[in-house]
């Protein structure tokens, strides 16, 4: 078949469109009319490996009409498939003998589809996996596996194994027919089975290989669980493949198997070792995607804390994670403190995680039962970095340490000190000291905002001088300067009115200078 496949091939390449087109629905219609004709259905499967994508695209709609018509008419051998070189029984009859033929013809127009999902024209990769979740519909209503039991429920899932394979490679970026897909994903039954066969699917690759996974395969495999969205509602009715009778042990329609081999394929995926890019992507989306839908958030603990550990952006990126374990389901992190306070440095005003770092932080630092000296620390440390930060970032965190002073007014003594030291020689403040306890911040003082009252920017100056006078109790909302940009603070500037200039030169008139020549009165400027 595979020779006489390469001819048509060869020979589709000088063929006009409109002529394939016609002799496809010729031979289409004659194999549906009479078995006497069909071994056109070689012809017709020929096409599918021709080097013309229109001839391909025409032939894959054929063999959609074709088996889709032969599914529900009966026409394809139901039960274990024999194999095509099995001696079939004489006792069989020739009908029975015509059907298994027919769907070794089925199983070979499904192999051709699966391995169209990698071509490389993504309108044949769409219209395959469009063909193939068809025949899953198909499947199900028309059955090709003997019921093992009464009222079973059919889902194909050899069928959508080859789409979940093709769509998981490990050399090609497979993102666009990924999110082509993620609108079966919305069926409750297609998502669970997707899920598992992903779990399978990587279980099987680690299985085989001691190396960790490729790059390619890893982005795929977060693309696909990434675009599932779990479902809030307990009960699931929106099936691609509709069943005709509930039963209480169907787990696609429970919501607690949903959450279970949900949990299941991510901790399995990210026991592999991920790269920096994707070890952010997932961070990311683990507080809102990921924690919510597991049976046991708390299996993310040792992930999250080995993240939280790791530093720079990914420990920033881990907060969110760890946020809601903490809050949500009692997890107890002895120096997450100590770590938060490591975090401070000056890369972490232009970091673009910069807005999510610090409305944690202040929500990890707005309890009243923290210790004196850790708030003293933090508030401390903010001021020293505050030095070298740029104005949209101190629009920010001048407010950000008045508000740590407003809650915890035990530390109003670094504000107020009369005997503080003015300079960087004399503070006691030990920067390089990464315990918050020992970096002695009480016997300092704030003087770096002081500092800023000469800044020269004047809406810094503005926010600096409020240390000047009695701190107000009530907090300030720094929500909206959290994203602030320079752009922004430029565009302000631009947009200002300023009145005139006083000179203090009287303005020339005439060329020469002087005032009563001619040229003054008749070419004054």
């Amino acid at each position: 078949m595979a020779a006489r496949m390469g001819k048509r091939a060869k020979r589709a390449r000088g063929t006009d469109g409109n002529s394939v087109r016609k002799e496809l629905e010729l031979k289409l219609e004659a194999v549906l009319q009479s078995r006497a004709n069909a071994n056109s259905v070689f012809d017709i499967l020929e096409y599918l490996e021709s080097e013309n994508d229109s001839d391909v695209q025409t032939a894959i709609r054929t063999c959609s009409k074709l088996f889709g018509t032969l599914l529900e008419k009966g026409e394809l051998y139901i039960g274990d498939l024999p194999s095509e070189d099995a001696n079939l029984p004489d006792s069989m009859g020739a009908e029975e003998k015509y059907k298994i033929w027919m769907r070794h013809r089925y199983k070979s127009c499904v192999s051709c589809l699966a391995d169209l999902l990698h071509h490389n024209s993504f309108q044949l990769q769409e219209l395959a996996l469009c063909i193939l979740m068809k025949f899953i519909v198909l499947e199900g209503k028309f059955p090709l596996e003997a019921a093992k039991w009464k009222n079973d429920y059919r889902f194909s899932r050899p069928l959508l194994k080859l789409v979940v394979t093709g769509l998981l490679s490990e050399d090609k970026d497979f993102s666009p027919l990924i999110i082509r897909f993620q609108e079966y994903l919305e069926y409750d039954d297609v998502r669970y089975y997707t899920m598992y066969l992903v779990y399978e699917h990587i279980t099987q690759i680690q299985k085989n290989t001691k190396e960790s996974l490729t790059a390619a395969f890893q982005n795929n495999v977060f693309g696909l669980l990434s675009s599932i969205n779990m479902p809030v509602d307990s009960e699931l009715s929106h099936f691609l493949v509709e069943k005709k009778e509930k039963s209480d042990d169907w787990k696609p329609a429970q919501l607690k198997e949903h959450k279970k081999v949900f949990e299941k394929v991510w901790m399995t995926f990210l026991k592999d070792k991920l790269s920096v890019n994707l070890y952010k992507k997932v961070l990311m989306i683990l507080h809102e995607s990921i924690l919510p839908h597991m049976a046991k958030p708390t299996l993310m603990i040792d992930f999250l804390t080995a993240a939280y550990d790791v530093g720079g952006a990914i420990s920033l990126l881990a907060l969110n994670g760890l946020f809601v374990l903490i809050h949500q389901h009692n997890l107890e992190y002895p120096d997450f403190y100590k770590k938060l306070y490591s975090l401070l440095d000056p890369s972490v005003f232009h970091v673009k995680y910069r807005a999510r770092f610090f409305h944690l932080a202040n929500l990890f630092l707005s309890s009243t039962h923290l210790p004196v000296y850790l708030v003293a620390a933090f508030a401390k440390r903010l001021s020293r970095l505050s030095l070298t930060a740029p104005p949209e970032v101190l629009l920010m965190i001048i407010p950000f340490i008045c508000n740590l002073i407003r809650r915890h007014p035990a530390c109003r003594p670094l504000i107020h000190r009369p005997t503080a030291p003015g300079e960087l020689a004399s503070d006691p403040y030990i920067m390089e000291e990464k315990d918050p306890a020992k970096c002695q911040a009480l016997e300092s003082s704030l003087w770096e905002l002081e500092a800023l009252q000469n800044h020269y920017y004047p809406d810094v100056v503005r926010a600096a001088n409020v240390i000047s006078r009695a701190l107000s109790m009530q907090e300030s909302d720094i929500s909206g300067l959290l994203e602030l940009s320079s752009y922004e603070l430029f565009e302000k500037q631009m947009k200002k009115r300023f009145g005139s200039v006083p000179l203090e030169f009287e303005p020339v008139r005439g060329l020469l200078g002087r005032k009563q020549d001619i040229t003054a009165e008749n070419f004054s400027i």
